[in-house]
């Protein structure tokens, strides 16, 4: 399929490894112009070096508001039709396992920045006529995990933030939907692995195993996997969907609406 997007540009937000990495390449693939942001410039530059002529990098962290004023001012001289909003992940642990420090952390990294960044960049699209919004969240905003706490809270929370911008500015031609991806096979999954392991007393790979079983398909997703819907949803060929939290995860999701 053609997705129609080479002559399209795109914002995307942690690319130097994982699922963003993938999704910033898969879009290259398409022939599309791609702003790369991440802290780990020299990463990207080896990275996406065949594609230099097709890429602009914005060094820095999203938790600092001059980054994100990189961004906004990028996109405003340049123009942008969609942004893929993505990052890490708080630290593991059980409620109770918690602070109030961990707390005030997670909010600014899981989801302060991303409802900044959201509200400055749509108006641009919404002035264009068109635009994709896609954040990339967790398979616990649909089921929440045991030593997930602080991601299952405040992940949660972008889903109904992304729900009610999605209502907005649905009829101004510009989507907004979440991904939320199962376990997959990137750097991430390990601090999952490794806090299972503890409790447990098996090794790694002893773990691994035991959560590839509980998954339906039988293992772990595939980054490409993840970037393929991830670039559908970025192109105008989703123009009908919006509002949606899409799961990516073999099947893990119990619900009906999983």
């Amino acid at each position: 399929m053609n997705l129609e997007i080479s002559d399209h540009r795109f914002i995307v937000i942690g690319d130097s490894s994982g699922l963003g990495n993938a999704v910033a390449r898969q879009l290259l693939k398409e022939c599309a112009h791609v702003v790369l942001v991440a802290r780990r410039v020299d990463m990207l530059r080896e990275k996406f070096s065949e594609w230099s002529d097709f890429t602009t990098i914005i060094e820095g962290s999203v938790l600092h508001k001059e980054t994100l004023d990189a961004i906004v001012k990028e996109a405003g001289k340049n123009g942008f039709e969609g942004v893929f909003i993505n990052a890490g992940g708080p630290p593991t642990g059980t409620p109770l396992e918690t602070t109030m420090d961990d707390w005030d952390a997670a909010w600014q990294l899981v989801m302060r920045w991303k409802i900044d960044l959201a509200l400055r960049l749509t108006p641009m699209l919404v002035d264009k006529g068109y635009g994709r919004i896609v954040f990339l969240e967790s398979q616990s905003v649909k089921q929440p995990l045991p030593v997930l706490s602080l991601s299952n809270s405040f992940r949660a929370g972008v889903v109904g933030f992304a729900k009610s911008l999605a209502t907005e500015v649905a009829s101004k031609g510009v989507t907004v939907n979440v991904i939320a991806p199962g376990s997959h096979d990137t750097p991430a999954i390990e601090r999952v692995i490794e806090k299972n392991r503890g409790k447990s007393g098996k090794s790694f790979e002893e773990t691994r195993k035991g959560m590839e079983a509980n998954i339906p398909v039988g293992r772990m997703g595939r980054a490409e996997e993840l970037a393929t819907l991830a670039a559908w949803l970025m192109s105008p060929h989703a123009g009908y969907v919006t509002g949606q939290t899409i799961s990516h995860d073999g099947g893990v999701i119990a619900g009906l609406f999983g």
